[in-house]
C-alpha cells in the first residue's frame, strides 16, 4: 500500500500523523471537463483508482443524487447549485477551506456566498457566459446579446443555443432591460416573445452544437468562456464576446456527497486540486481559468493571455455570479423556457 504524508490537522480534521490512501474514488463530473493527467497523476500518488462518469447538465446531477445511494464521492455541480445540496443535506462538510492546499485559493473564490468559509467546496474550474461567433461570417459587435436574440441576416439558421435554462433567461432578461429573477410579468412577455421569435433563427439548442463552430456549420452560439477559447484554437476565426447588457460568471466546484463511500479519499482530492500545478492540469486540458493561485505558470501557451479568460476592467461591473432565483420565480422561467423549445 502506498502511503502519503499530509497535514492531517488541517486536510483530514484528524491529529497529524501519516495519512494512508488506497481503494477507489468516484467522481461525477461534467463531459470533457476533468484532466485524465490529474486523474493519472492523483491515482499514482495515493495508490486509488478513479471511476469517472459524465453528466450533462446540473439538474440531471442534483436529480441522480437526490436518488441516494449513486455510489459517487465527488459530484462538480455550478456554484448557483451548490445552496440547494446543501439545503438538502446531500454533502458532507468537509471543510476544505482550512485544507493545507486553500492557502492557494484566490482571494474572490476564497469566501463565496454559495459556500461561506468553503465548508463543502473547492473550486474547479470559472467560467464567463457569452457568444462565440464566427467573425469570417458575421464582422459586427459581437459584445450583444443582439447577436442571438435579434440576429443579423447573415447569421440567421446559423446560431445554437446551449440548452441551458438559466443561461438564456438571464440573457434576454437583460437584453429587455430586467434584472435577473425578477417576476414582472410585463417584462417577462417581452421575454417570451423575443426568445419564441429569436427561436426561428436558430439552428439548434444543444450542447454538441458548440462543437460544429469549428466546421463553420454553426456561427455563433451562446457559450462560455473556455468552450469558446477551444473553439478558437480549432478554427481562429472564432472570437468570444461579453455582452454589454450584462453577462453572468460563475465556478464550478467540486464537493464531496454525505453517503460517499470513500470519503477520505474523496477529501485527499479536494486538496490535491487546489495545488497549483494540478489546478492548471484542468485548465489546460478544459481551456477554462482557474480559481487557484499560481495555476496560470503552468498553463500551455495558447492559454496565456487568451482574451476569453479574462474579464476587461470596463466590463467588471456588468458581471453577475448567477444564482439560482426563488422556486415560484423558477417555474415562471420554466414554463418560457419550455414554450421556447416546442
Amino acid at each position: 500500500m502506498k502511503s502519503a504524508i499530509t497535514s492531517a490537522a488541517l486536510i483530514l480534521g484528524l491529529s497529524a500523523t501519516v495519512a494512508l490512501a488506497e481503494g477507489n474514488l468516484n467522481i461525477y463530473n461534467w463531459g470533457e471537463y476533468t484532466s485524465p493527467e490529474l486523474i493519472e497523476k492523483f491515482s499514482k500518488t495515493y495508490n486509488v483508482h478513479v471511476t469517472l462518469t459524465d453528466f450533462d447538465s446540473n439538474d440531471t446531477a442534483l436529480a441522480k443524487v437526490r436518488q441516494g445511494s449513486s455510489g459517487y464521492d465527488i459530484v462538480v455541480p455550478s456554484q448557483s447549485f451548490i445552496p440547494t445540496y446543501i439545503e438538502a443535506g446531500l454533502l458532507a462538510e468537509t471543510n476544505p477551506g482550512q485544507m493545507e492546499n486553500a492557502k492557494n485559493l484566490e482571494e474572490r473564490w476564497r469566501d463565496p456566498a454559495f459556500d461561506p468559509g468553503r465548508k463543502y467546496s473547492v473550486p474547479w474550474l470559472w467560467y464567463t457566459s457569452g457568444i462565440s461567433v464566427n467573425t469570417s461570417v458575421f464582422k459586427g459587435d459581437i459584445n450583444s446579446w443582439k447577436v442571438i436574440l435579434d440576429p443579423p441576416d447573415e447569421l440567421k439558421g446559423k446560431i445554437n443555443i446551449v440548452p441551458e435554462m438559466n443561461d438564456i433567461m438571464f440573457a434576454a432578461i437583460k437584453f429587455e432591460g430586467g434584472t435577473w429573477c425578477t417576476g414582472d410579468k410585463a417584462l417577462l412577455t417581452k421575454v417570451r416573445d423575443r426568445l419564441v421569435e429569436a427561436k426561428k433563427s436558430w439552428l439548434s439548442i444543444d450542447y454538441s452544437g458548440i462543437q460544429r463552430m469549428a466546421s463553420g456549420d454553426v456561427s455563433a452560439s451562446l457559450d462560455w468562456s473556455g468552450s469558446a477559447l477551444k473553439r478558437r484554437t480549432e478554427n481562429h476565426n472564432i472570437a468570444y464576446g461579453l455582452p454589454r447588457e450584462g453577462f453572468t460568471f460563475g465556478s464550478d466546484n467540486a464537493v464531496v456527497l454525505k453517503d460517499a463511500p470513500n470519503l477520505e479519499n474523496a477529501k485527499l482530492f479536494q486538496n490535491f486540486v487546489m495545488a497549483p500545478e494540478n489546478a492548471a492540469l484542468n485548465s489546460a486540458y478544459a481551456k477554462y481559468g482557474s480559481a487557484i493561485i499560481g495555476a496560470e505558470k503552468f498553463y500551455p501557451d495558447n492559454m496565456k493571455d487568451a482574451p476569453e479568460l479574462v474579464i476587461p476592467a470596463d466590463m467588471e461591473s456588468k458581471g453577475e455570479l448567477l444564482t439560482l432565483c426563488d422556486p415560484k420565480i423558477t417555474q415562471l422561467y420554466s414554463r418560457i423556457w419550455q414554450d421556447v423549445q416546442k
